[in-house]
């Protein structure tokens, strides 16, 4: 049997990492405890941006820089523990881009896919692969993956959305591409306004059908509709003790989230609801698009409130303990990564009791 001496061993391990380090090699079980932890480990924090604060920031950005010269006009909303990451979570995107009257944002198209949801303002357009859509309040408008995509606005004032993007998973696989138009042509329109919600958006689908694309071929989810189906649901008394009343973004095809990689919901909690304490593994972003309350993020010493009203956001972090309680009747739109963590296998979530 061998027995190995344990006296002077540090020294020993010390030169032995040392010339195998030479030969780019390194001991796993030194890092293990730190690659493969217990449970999650975040990298951010609990935030709050309060849009009221946050407006004069977006018109005077307009009078120093022009959409042609931005070619995307937004101010990216960095969490507090990733400056100059451009993360609103580790592994998502989040900003927000305003649009004067009479200006285009150019015609590009990338492979990381994106949201918009819009926050205030008329008479703003989106074009997606040759049909345009106009956006209102409280839309939720999706951009796939390689489109071609552009903006304009023919109102009378200032659009502003929200724009959320996986380009952080795409940063990480390194499978990052981008290209920009030249002239107008990509981002001509060649489809009647309506058309893919015509096609797609009725509980009907083409019989001979060519989209192929994983995300969903509807890419404006209109809010009127939206708040309907909420209404709906609170008639029937349909609440869930930890998320009141929780719709999801579906492709009509294929029942996933709209965009694969970004899960998108629009929740209804009435007025004095409190939900039950929730957490999840996904790192989540939170919009109020009408009403008020507050989310309350973690437990003991390291709890903090957020207290919002509409157009404030909020995001948590992974794995942190959060409920929220509605001052008033309160709508609630969020994005998160969950959609990947389901489709890879390692998504989890637990839910307290009251």
């Amino acid at each position: 049997m061998t027995v190995h001496a344990t006296h002077n061993i540090d020294p020993a391990r010390r030169e032995f990492y040392r010339r195998i380090g030479e030969r780019n090699l390194a001991p796993l079980w030194e890092v293990l405890h730190k690659l493969v932890t217990a449970t999650p480990e975040t990298a951010i924090v609990p935030h709050l941006w309060r849009y009221a604060e946050l407006k004069p920031h977006l018109l005077e950005a307009c009078e120093l820089i022009t959409a042609k010269e931005a070619e995307r006009r937004v101010l990216v909303l960095e969490n507090p523990a990733l400056p100059g990451e451009s993360r609103i979570t580790k592994s998502l995107f989040g900003g927000l881009q305003i649009i004067l009257p009479g200006e285009i944002a150019a015609p590009h198209r990338h492979t990381q896919a994106a949201l918009r949801f819009v926050l205030e303002g008329e008479g703003a357009y989106t074009s997606v692969d040759g049909e345009r859509t106009f956006m209102r309040p409280g839309d939720f408008v999706i951009t796939p993956s390689w489109t071609w995509h552009d903006h304009g606005n023919v109102g009378t004032g200032p659009m502003v959305w929200l724009d959320g993007l996986d380009m952080h998973m795409i940063k990480l696989f390194e499978a990052s591409f981008r290209e920009g138009s030249g002239s107008d042509a990509a981002g001509r329109v060649s489809r009647p306004e309506g058309d893919s919600e015509a096609r797609y958006g009725a509980n009907l689908l083409p019989v001979e059908d060519s989209y192929r694309r994983p995300t969903s071929p509807v890419f404006n989810y209109r809010y009127d509709r939206t708040r309907e189906a909420l209404e709906q649901m609170r008639r029937e008394n349909e609440w869930s003790p930890w998320h009141g009343l929780k719709l999801k973004y579906a492709n009509p095809k294929t029942g996933d989230y709209a965009i694969p990689t970004i899960a998108t919901f629009i929740q209804l909690l009435p007025k004095g609801f409190k939900t039950a304490p929730y957490r999840s593994t996904a790192s989540t972003v939170f919009v109020c698009v009408e009403g008020g309350g507050k989310t309350v993020v973690g437990e003991g010493e390291a709890t903090r409130t957020f207290a919002w009203g509409p157009l404030d956001i909020v995001v948590v972090p992974s794995w942190e303990i959060c409920r929220h309680e509605a001052a008033e009747d309160a709508v609630l739109f969020s994005y998160s990564d969950q959609g990947v963590h389901e489709k890879l296998g390692f998504w989890r979530e637990e839910k307290f009791d009251a």
